[in-house]
């Protein structure tokens, strides 16, 4: 059985790719290895970021003593994911900077997420006055593939792309999900993301389409 080693803590993040995958591939977060640093998404798109985060998490895991990373299984890859939020009518904001959108105001430095509430309300703010015909978004999601322990032949690191189309509705609704669900109404549906649950999230957004390419590339691999 592949093993995934997925590059994060995020627990809402986990929770949604092992919904997508199911039981066919054995899922690890980074609690399996509670003492790697944090890695810094300071890259322009989201490929370079979920690319960056696999392979230095890769390289990272892979210099640690072998007996504390034998329960990762023997044939590991490192999937890594970036995503976030893209406003046509914010040109294309807050996009790679989503998780921090907020915390942006306090300095160009900060590297620290702000709280989803805190992005939410700047979002909200930004988008007063804005029509409804034009605050159509999309959520995009991409991940990243690479190997932990590179066998031979090696295999190429793969990135895989996911986009939900949809659009920021006046006010927050809803209280599942995370980040910005509460004022994504996906394309094709009248409530957000935040009111539609985890089971109907997980067939149609950006993660979700990024996911069962990444399903299809590794069916093809095994």
């Amino acid at each position: 059985m592949i093993s995934l080693l997925i590059a994060t803590r995020n627990r809402h993040k986990v929770e949604e790719i092992r919904a997508v995958l199911g039981s066919r591939f054995r899922l690890h977060s980074l609690e399996a290895v509670p003492k790697l640093p944090p890695i810094q998404e300071d890259q322009q798109t989201f490929t370079g970021n979920a690319l960056k985060k696999a392979r230095e998490t890769a390289a990272l895991v892979a210099a640690l003593p072998e007996a504390s990373t034998r329960g990762l299984g023997a044939q590991v890859l490192v999937l890594a994911d970036d995503s976030g939020l893209e406003v046509d009518a914010l040109r294309g904001a807050p996009g790679v900077h989503s998780a921090r959108f907020a915390a942006l105001d306090t300095g160009w430095m900060t590297s620290g997420n702000s709280s989803d509430s805190e992005n939410n309300a700047k979002l909200l703010r930004l988008l007063e006055g804005v029509a409804e015909s034009e605050r159509t978004a999309r959520f995009r999601c991409v991940l990243a593939c690479v190997q932990l322990r590179p066998a031979e032949p090696r295999q190429p690191d793969r990135t895989f792309e996911g986009v939900c189309e949809g659009a920021i509705q006046y006010r927050a609704a809803g209280r599942g999900g995370f980040g910005y669900d509460p004022l994504f109404v996906p394309e094709g549906q009248t409530l957000s993301f935040a009111e539609l649950g985890a089971e109907m999230k997980n067939r149609i957004s950006h993660r979700f389409h990024a996911l069962q390419k990444l399903k299809g590339a590794l069916a093809k691999k095994g």
